[in-house]
């Protein structure tokens, strides 16, 4: 009998990463393994424990998830298979008759009360926050001590997970909050649907002028659309050694992007393959294939005129 696969996330139960993972059918059917830190979740793809692994990489209030992005870039050569954008609505919780005069104590992980921070500082100017490690933790932990008037922020779900109340709703500073959670694997790079992201790092041969222009050239001249990019300290040396993390829309398997992978690689030298899958959110099909198209179309024309030389 074939072992059921596992799926890792970032937990324990009752974070928004599970949240995010429950909307995916095919993910909600397998084992899920509730692990302590992203760093664990992607540490148990590496060796094998789970299959996959599920973790946030993105929020629109407070940008890149830096811990999850660096891990993936640095310390870890696993692919991105999908991506899963959860509308985040955070919540005060606390043990049943707590009121907002009897907080003493606010915990969550870091992300999190960075998003609430303009919150926190209009009703608890003077209470501690403290951090955890998820979400959920804060709600155990609130459920645990709450008696002396600790809260916790945390998605409204953690509350029936721990016995808790929602004593306000949707305390983030901006509304829209969204957080992009990606799942990950060894080997696997999902066939080309038609709406799909690349991901890439690309450490520059040499920081000189116009390196950045000549990165992003590659992609512009083909028209393929870059969704994120971002610089990120390579670790390797001292300051101003960065490295870039671009994200566009394509695929691997399309024309163009594979060609322009091909020109990043041979002119930098030092690129990292993050994945290619498929993309939440609107359609662009229709734009890469017609652009694509005219790349073949111009490839043939070549390979005819070159057909011509005498040999």
């Amino acid at each position: 009998m074939t072992k059921a696969r596992r799926v890792g996330f970032f937990g324990p139960a009752g974070t928004f990463t599970e949240q995010a993972l429950l909307t995916q059918p095919d993910l909600a059917t397998m084992e899920r393994v509730a692990l302590r830190t992203v760093p664990d979740v992607l540490d148990a793809v590496d060796a094998g424990e789970v299959d996959v692994g599920f973790v946030p990489i993105e929020n629109s209030i407070e940008g890149t998830v830096n811990f999850t992005q660096d891990a993936l870039v640095f310390d870890h050569d696993l692919l991105i298979q999908r991506e899963v954008v959860l509308d985040i609505e955070h919540c005060l919780l606390a043990r049943p008759g707590t009121s907002l005069s009897d907080v003493k104590m606010v915990l969550s992980i870091p992300v999190a009360t960075a998003q609430c921070h303009a919150f926190l500082r209009r009703m608890f100017p003077d209470v501690e926050v403290r951090a955890t490690n998820s979400t959920a933790e804060a709600a155990r932990l609130a459920a645990e001590d709450g008696a002396h008037g600790v809260v916790a922020i945390a998605p409204a779900n953690a509350a029936v997970l721990y016995g808790l109340e929602v004593l306000q709703r949707n305390i983030a500073d901006h509304e829209g909050n969204q957080t992009r959670f990606v799942l990950v694997g060894k080997d696997r790079i999902p066939s080309r649907t038609g709406n799909d992201r690349t991901g890439v790092v690309v450490f520059q041969r040499a920081d000189e002028p116009g390196s950045l222009i000549g990165i992003l050239q590659e992609f512009a001249a083909r028209r393929i659309n870059i969704t994120q990019l971002l610089s990120r300290p390579t670790k390797r040396g001292g300051l101003g050694d960065y490295c870039f993390i671009i994200y566009a829309d394509g695929h691997v398997a399309d024309e163009l992007m594979a060609d322009a992978l091909r020109d990043l690689r041979t002119k930098q030298g030092d690129v990292k393959f993050l994945g290619s899958y498929p993309a939440a959110g609107k359609h662009t099909q229709s734009t890469r294939e017609h652009a694509d198209q005219r790349w073949r179309d111009a490839d043939d024309w070549l390979n005819a005129i070159r057909s011509r030389v005498v040999r």
